[in-house]
């Protein structure tokens, strides 16, 4: 048994030198694996046979086991995150046939930097935003926009996707980074405990952006807050809070999840009595829809869906954004 392990360890490795990873090595590897499962280089060589032969499921669960018996490998480490990101681009049948946002999309989200998830996702999200284009709500906004002086005749306009945080991408409307943003954004799991979407009103108070003057910037979303605070109070409590507790929505600050242990009077109530929004620096209210729920998934899979879910979010508040918005407040 020494002899024959002996063989097949000399035949892995001179395997490894030809830099042949084919049926041969994967059928050597796994002898060894089976006559010695404490062999964590056995382990490593068969989880890179299999990502060299996109099986990535099994590479998956070879490199983990080498993990589990050398937790400090860090050659294991890298081919194990480069198996998820083959893995997430690499899109099964049923995959294929959508047109939204499924778990592949959201585990490009989460393997890969945000801003080359933005560049590897682009023709799903311009797709997205033609669609939203094109409803009635995107033109209204649009048109009050241009009347109050904004240039722009697109809602959502090319390479509108931004880098969020780890795990997190998001868009706004042309011209929107100070103003009341119609929002949209995607977040994996992790860092989420779900992968998840949001679409509705955000407020961003950062002093950071691209205006030449960003102090400026971060003083007129303050100013439109406090005028959306003024709205809500006047007309919209009692009718935000029913919508969102018809309709999945929540609100979210800072770089927190959607705060679903908030009922929505209590969502209501916070948005009203938030006086350091600037501390906070983002600031939304919307609807959300969340992977790992049947019907929710069902939206995100469907780029039409999903186009008259947003749809719908962004006419329901347009009151609410017009009510900050009506005029510049400096």
């Amino acid at each position: 048994m020494s002899e024959n392990l002996a063989d097949l360890e000399r035949r892995a490795v001179e395997l490894v030198k030809r830099g042949d990873f084919g049926d041969e090595a994967v059928r050597v590897n796994a002898q060894i694996a089976a006559l010695a499962p404490a062999n964590a280089a056995a382990w490593k060589r068969l989880g890179r046979c299999h990502l060299e032969q996109r099986q990535f499921d099994d590479a998956v669960a070879a490199l983990r086991t080498a993990l589990t018996l050398n937790p400090t490998d860090t050659i294991a480490t890298n081919l194990l995150g480069e198996v998820r990101k083959q893995r997430a681009l690499t899109p099964n049948a049923v995959e294929r046939a959508t047109t939204g946002f499924g778990a592949r999309e959201f585990a490009v989200i989460g393997t890969h930097s945000p801003e080359e998830a933005c560049r590897v996702l682009a023709p799903r999200l311009e797709a997205l935003f033609t669609a939203v284009n094109a409803a009635g709500v995107a033109e209204r906004i649009v048109q009050t926009r241009q009347r109050l002086g904004q240039s722009g005749s697109k809602l959502f306009q090319a390479n509108s996707c931004h880098a969020g945080g780890a795990g997190h991408i998001h868009a706004f409307h042309h011209g929107g980074r100070s103003e009341p943003q119609f929002n949209v954004g995607w977040f994996s799991s992790p860092p989420l405990t779900s992968n998840c979407f949001r679409a509705g009103i955000g407020f961003n108070f950062a002093a950071t952006g691209r205006e030449l003057d960003r102090a400026a910037g971060q003083e007129r979303a303050l100013a439109y807050f406090e005028r959306f605070q003024q709205t809500l109070e006047r007309a919209w409590k009692r009718e935000l809070a029913q919508w969102m507790a018809a309709n999945g929505g929540f609100i979210q600050y800072r770089d927190a999840p959607p705060a679903t242990e908030l009922t929505p009077e209590r969502a209501v109530e916070w948005l009203l009595n938030c006086r350091n929004p600037a501390s906070l620096e983002w600031v939304f209210v919307g609807r959300w829809l969340f992977l790992d729920r049947a019907e929710d998934a069902a939206i995100l899979a469907d780029r039409s869906k999903l186009a008259r879910f947003v749809d719908d979010a962004f006419r329901t508040l347009f009151p609410l954004w017009l009510g900050a918005y009506s005029s510049d407040p400096h």
